[in-house]
């Protein structure tokens, strides 16, 4: 699937959702103290980052030990893209991923899974299929991605309370809505993609 560094990185800002997580960081870092907020933060992205880009590099390997082609893994990955959409648009009632009981979150839930979840890891192990130069551009989506995760999550606070619940959860309905026809083309070219290999 080839795309380009803006593509790339409006599908990857889609599938990590980072103002639909909003809410989830800010429930999660509410019992930890104020200073030590952004070091939680930044430790967070940056986990989930490396994750990405490892199976970005390394999934290719994944698929081959796993015998899985290119078309059932695009496919695969864009139902799962077209649930999280939907989850997006119509929220499932337990609300947020959940959060620790007690003491700060680490990796979980804030990394994983609400960075790195499986649409995201589904989304890079498509990467991995392609060429040296395509795999640098996506490289460098992802890495535009962190910056923004950093700026939306150490100001998370501020603009929950600037922008208020009803326009965040109107925000994320758009992103839900742009993210379901981007899973629909991506499913879309996986059929025909099976099509031509029968």
């Amino acid at each position: 699937m080839t795309q380009n560094f803006f593509q790339t990185f409006i599908l990857l800002l889609l599938v990590t959702d980072p103002f639909g997580n909003v809410p989830l960081f800010a429930s999660a870092l509410n019992p930890v103290p104020l200073a030590r907020r952004p070091r939680i933060v930044i430790r967070e992205c940056l986990i989930a980052f490396v994750l990405l880009l490892v199976f970005m590099f390394f999934g290719r390997h994944f698929l081959t030990a796993l015998q899985l082609s290119e078309v059932s893994l695009r496919i695969g990955g864009a139902v799962i893209l077209l649930l999280i959409a939907i989850r997006m648009i119509f929220p499932h009632p337990d609300g947020v991923l959940g959060k620790t009981e007690g003491g700060e979150p680490f990796i979980v839930p804030l990394a994983i899974p609400a960075l790195a979840g499986p649409s995201a890891l589904a989304t890079v192990l498509l990467f991995s299929r392609e060429s040296t130069g395509e795999i640098l551009v996506h490289v460098a989506a992802l890495t535009a991605v962190l910056m923004v995760w950093l700026a939306v999550f150490l100001g998370a606070e501020r603009l929950q309370k600037v922008l208020g619940p009803q326009v965040m959860t109107a925000f994320e309905r758009l992103m839900g809505l742009i993210l379901t026809a981007m899973s629909v083309e991506m499913l879309l070219g996986g059929i025909r993609e099976f099509i031509k290999s029968l």
